[in-house]
């Protein structure tokens, strides 16, 4: 379709106008891959008090933490396509992991290299389609490995070449390189998505025996018998008791993995897995445990290893944070580190996410901003779908009329909620049959009160929370009385959701 060639010089010269008056700030987008909140200590969860990650709470001192950042679709790859486009999975075509993104779209990449931004992406990218927009790329194979990861960059002809060293590590090493060879006349936009700590949580060697002493407190809801909830939280396969594996997950017989995993190590750091590792193992098979005994060493076992994972990437983000500083790039530089959903440590007595319950839905975020108010908490709902028009905003390029998210730089700057701010969160998993069995389902939030609607092959059912007294999620309200009236507004604003093609109302 030809453009008007008028309107396309009135476009540029808004443009131009528009970023001399932005920020133009560098961006940094740091997102680790089911990185749950309770994990990350500034929190104050008791989980994440107990392994405390230091150097990302040092962004929240430095900046804006955000109590409730949310997800629109729990899944790696959805939320991926939300974080590109600022759109729902409805608008972009990321519905499941095995559905691919309408990779017409633009991307906010491509909306800010025509900005003047070098722009560039390393380590998970996770979408089926080319990374559009990046001068430069440095991505893993699909989910990517732990040891001797393999990466595709525009050099490799399309193949993904193996590197030696430790994914975490690695993925750091190349978006500082990308910052020393730069063009330092321009800004630029570096996207830096780690593995970690993604199942079967392979922590780097050198830590190993992190933790090995710490017992993690259990969570409240670890023994939930799901009492007042549907079909979908009693028939999900995300169990720690049922569906965590114990060779694969972990990790209790040392040969079994050898191909996948200790195979991709090099010796000495095969020779440090089997010199801490295979004792352990050897205890545990010599114990024999049972039920809930066995249940409790499950969840150790997985945490020890999860939070091992974290360990490495705030040490990385800690990194990446000192080359900046050195460089004098914390001055003009917004920073974000979040993850693409929301993870359970436990809680339910579950693994993984999916679900639009709080540890799922939710997600940590925190952004630092030059000039920004430091040490600044913010309880305004966002959301994923707001990342793109941020960082438009920063680059001075107006958002596309599509683009469904809100910009978060008023917020960040001011250290306020906006008035006129979103109401309402949207929430669609659809990815069933799939990976842990998790019945679609959509639902609406408003902070305090939650209505998810469930259905497909295990039946059609609603659910509604008040978070306020029941933040556990324990006691679905959908048939008491005194809540019809919570019940039929949520409805209402569900189904505008359902109906807008795009949602411009709040």
């Amino acid at each position: 379709m030809k453009r008007n060639v008028s309107a396309c010089v009135f476009a540029g010269i808004a443009l131009n106008i528009a970023s001399q008056e932005a920020k133009r700030w560098n961006i940094i987008h740091i997102m680790s891959d089911d990185h749950s909140y309770q994990a990350v200590s500034a929190y104050g969860h008791a989980l994440g008090q107990k392994a405390p990650t230091r150097n990302i709470d040092q962004l929240a001192k430095r900046g804006m933490l955000f109590r409730r950042a949310y997800v629109e679709n729990s899944l790696s790859t959805p939320s991926r396509a939300c974080l590109m486009t600022g759109l729902y999975s409805h608008q972009n075509g990321q519905r499941r992991l095995g559905e691919g993104i309408d990779s017409t779209l633009t991307f906010v990449s491509e909306l800010l290299r025509d900005a003047g931004y070098q722009t560039a992406v390393m380590g998970k990218w996770h979408l089926r389609c080319e990374p559009k927009g990046f001068d430069e790329y440095h991505i893993l194979q699909n989910q990517g490995e732990y040891y001797k990861p393999r990466f595709r960059t525009p050099r490799t002809n399309g193949k993904y070449v193996p590197e030696k060293g430790y994914v975490t590590e690695l993925i750091t090493d190349h978006a500082i390189d990308f910052l020393k060879n730069r063009d330092k006349n321009r800004p630029f936009a570096l996207f830096v998505h780690h593995k970690a700590p993604h199942r079967n949580w392979m922590p780097p060697t050198q830590y190993l025996s992190l933790y090995e002493d710490t017992q993690f407190p259990l969570p409240e809801t670890f023994y939930d018998d799901y009492e007042t909830r549907g079909k979908a939280a009693h028939n999900q396969e995300m169990s720690i008791r049922r569906n965590m594996e114990l060779k694969n997950d972990l990790k209790t017989d040392v040969a079994v993995g050898a191909d996948n995993h200790l195979g991709r190590m090099t010796n000495q750091q095969k020779q440090a897995w089997w010199d801490i590792v295979a004792p352990r193992n050897e205890d545990f098979l010599s114990g024999h445990l049972e039920g809930d005994t066995l249940l409790r060493w499950k969840f150790q076992r997985y945490v020890r290893d999860y939070m091992r994972c974290i360990h490495s990437v705030d040490e990385q983000v800690g990194r990446l944070v000192q080359y900046l500083e050195s460089e004098g790039l914390m001055e003009n530089t917004l920073i974000v580190y979040t993850s693409d959903q929301g993870f359970y440590m436990g809680e339910h007595g579950w693994f993984d996410k999916r679900f639009m319950y709080e540890e799922s839905f939710r997600t940590p975020l925190i952004i630092y901003a030059p000039e920004a108010a430091e040490g600044k908490e913010c309880s305004a709902l966002v959301q994923n779908i707001d990342f793109a028009p941020t960082f438009l905003d920063v680059a001075g390029v107006e958002k596309p009329a599509e683009m469904v998210g809100t910009s978060l730089l008023p917020i960040i700057e001011s250290g306020r909620q906006p008035r006129g701010w979103r109401k309402y969160l949207y929430y669609h998993y659809y990815d069933f049959p799939g990976v842990h069995h998790v019945s679609q389902h959509d639902g609406v939030s408003d902070g305090r009160y939650k209505l998810i609607h469930f259905y497909g092959r295990e039946g059609t059912y609603d659910e509604l929370y008040d978070l306020k007294n029941d933040p556990n999620e324990l006691r679905n309200l959908i048939s008491e009385k005194r809540y019809q009236r919570q019940k039929r507004r949520l409805q209402k604003q569900l189904d505008k959701f359902r109906t807008q093609e795009h949602v411009d109302e709040w």
